[in-house]
């Protein structure tokens, strides 16, 4: 098979994530597929093995979810990919839709009750709302505020609703609100300034006020489950580093522990009687996502940098199949850079059949962390799981490095707020440190370095190129912001509340650190090639700062190009992503012939 062929099967290889079942009802289940060329929910029984696609729609369905009966589908449609809509719902075995009757907004959580009461949360210019939704009555609002606030879950009665909100105006340090289904308020918990507290679920038994909630009291995330209504707390201490979230098992006993550690994850079983921790056997890589079934099997979405990803049990067998395997692609190589905030963990892929030094691509992560949900942003955390971006790359006769600089998710809290009030400056510090290092170590050639990036990746591409621009061969930036401040006018509600919290205000309250921030103040310093690609409908790049970030390069004469697609902030089509990527690998072999 050619490189070409090889890296395009790996995209057009259908994938699925891992299926959610319902609570009364697990052999009813809910997952996305992109079988059609598009991500899509589906609906699966599992006692029959029929499968049913619920959503046909141009560009995708980002959101989906199962009631605890499952009787009903739910999923978020927006009206062009532009991420604004409303919510409808379909019986599992199908029928016509039916529209929730609230005003169109951006999706801030969604919970869903036994008794098929729903606590929607949604955004807009007017702020941000949680709306209770009971079968046959007109929504009411439960919470309303200016500041960021999303529904973490509902108990299976429908009697406490959890909410996660920043009315303290710290979006990446959020409080958790537990509310009755009056909208009184039943406790709140808050760990103050800089230490964030993030609601998950509440335990899945009918009657337990128990919820399960992650912390930051000692310097990173970890679980702790509370009632909200005697106040009690219990920590779950664990000796191991990294980062930790947790799930329940079905009786409630027990907790689902994911382990998240220099890029790999692990499963351990903790019971609450006891404190016992149990490791759950599991292949090196990364579990995208972990739950327990009622029988007490664990079921997870893996893969690694080499093998494709899978749906397995942990009772060994394959849970479900998205049909042919994509091929398979190089392992990585863990490598560790002293930078000027502390030591770098990055991560190397290196092409077959090409002697060092390579050309390089340094690719820049674009989605994670809590700003994941608005589309992009510091957190997160690069990994040993299957890209087919990087194999393309790689295929292509490129070695990948990707770095988790200061900002990223799983080395700690105080790694991972380094950033705030100095955002891209600080983490392409650390990305020149590991290029340094690599180019010294003979890895990277030095006249072939190109930067790639999408989303806050994007943006750190244009900055680095305006900001260090004898280092770079050439940049690709997809969906990118380039002006902090325009982008603040136009982007979504949620998005403005991200940069508040990480630039310290609003552009009117900190103009120097937006100006300072942002890529188009250094245009005039760019020197290599840029291809930017950008969707028409995406409020994670409002055109118009990026059409005049590109015409402040053409009117000094710089080489810029740009790729527009008909998209909003889902995933691109399958056929979409193709494009993009033939034209990013395209777009660096030609800036790299011609230097020479």
């Amino acid at each position: 098979m050619k490189a070409e062929e090889r890296w395009q099967a790996r995209f057009r290889a259908p994938r699925v994530t891992l299926p959610t079942w319902a609570r009364h009802a697990p052999h009813r289940a809910v997952y996305r597929g992109n079988a059609s060329g598009a991500w899509e929910i589906y609906a699966w029984d599992r006692s029959s093995g029929r499968t049913r696609q619920v959503t046909d729609r141009p560009h995708g369905t980002r959101y989906g979810a199962i009631d605890p009966t499952g009787r009903w589908i739910w999923w978020f449609g927006d009206t062009a990919g532009d991420g604004y809509g409303v919510w409808s719902r379909q019986p599992f075995h199908g029928g016509p839709d039916e529209p929730l009757a609230v005003p169109p907004g951006h999706p801030c959580g969604l919970a869903l009750a036994s008794d098929g009461t729903a606590a929607v949360g949604r955004s807009s210019r007017d702020g941000f709302e949680i709306l209770l939704a009971r079968p046959g009555e007109e929504p009411v609002t439960l919470y309303r505020h200016d500041e960021y606030a999303a529904v973490a879950d509902m108990s299976l009665d429908g009697s406490l609703i959890a909410v996660n909100h920043s009315e303290h105006g710290d979006v990446l340090h959020p409080a958790v609100r537990v509310v009755r289904a009056n909208g009184s308020t039943v406790a709140e918990l808050n760990d103050g300034q800089g230490r964030g507290v993030t609601g998950g679920r509440f335990a899945p038994v009918p009657g337990d006020r128990r919820l399960l909630v992650l912390h930051e009291r000692r310097g990173r995330r970890e679980p702790l489950v509370w009632d909200p209504v005697t106040g009690e707390q219990r920590e779950i201490w664990l000796r191991v580093r990294g980062d930790i979230s947790a799930d329940w098992y079905d009786d409630g006993r027990a907790l689902l522990i994911v382990h998240r550690q220099r890029g790999r994850t692990e499963l351990l079983r903790y019971d609450l009687a006891g404190g016992g921790l149990t490791p759950i056997e599991s292949p090196h890589g990364v579990i995208e996502a972990a739950a327990p079934r009622p029988d007490g099997t664990v079921e997870y979405a893996w893969s690694s940098a080499s093998h494709p990803p899978v749906v397995k049990s942990s009772s060994g067998h394959v849970v479900l199949s998205p049909g042919r395997t994509p091929p398979p692609s190089v392992p990585l190589e863990d490598i560790d850079v002293e930078g000027p905030g502390g030591r770098i963990h990055a991560l190397v892929s290196r092409p077959e059949r090409v002697a060092a030094p390579y050309p390089t691509v340094f690719l820049l992560r674009g989605h994670g962390g809590r700003l994941a949900e608005f589309g992009g942003g510091p957190g997160g955390q690069d990994d040993d799981s299957f890209k087919p971006r990087v194999a393309a790359w790689v295929d292509s006769g490129f070695a990948v490095i990707q770095v988790n600089h200061r900002g990223s998710a799983g080395y700690g809290s105080a790694w991972r707020d380094a950033l705030r009030g100095d955002i891209g400056h600080i983490e392409l510090a650390d990305v020149a440190a590991v290029r340094d290092w690599a180019v010294e170590r003979g890895i990277a050639d030095p006249d072939r370095l190109v930067l790639a990036g999408t989303a806050w990746g994007g943006y750190l591409t244009l900055l680095a190129l305006g900001t260090q621009p004898k280092a770079w061969a050439a940049g690709i930036a997809a969906v990118p912001i380039a002006d902090h401040a325009a982008a603040y006018e136009e982007e979504a509600e949620c998005l403005r509340a991200a940069h508040r919290a990480l630039l310290g205000g609003s552009p009117a309250e900190v103009p120097e650190r937006y100006a300072a921030s942002s890529p188009i103040t250094y245009a005039g310093m760019v020197e290599a090639p840029l291809l930017v690609i950008t969707g028409d409908e995406d409020p994670r790049c409002p055109g118009r700062h990026v059409d005049g970030y590109v015409r402040a390069l053409t009117d000094r004469g710089r080489d810029v190009s740009v790729y527009r697609y008909a998209a909003g902030p889902g995933a691109p089509t399958v056929e979409e992503r193709i494009r993009q990527m033939t034209a990013s690998i395209d777009f660096a072999v030609r800036s790299l012939q011609a230097r020479g």
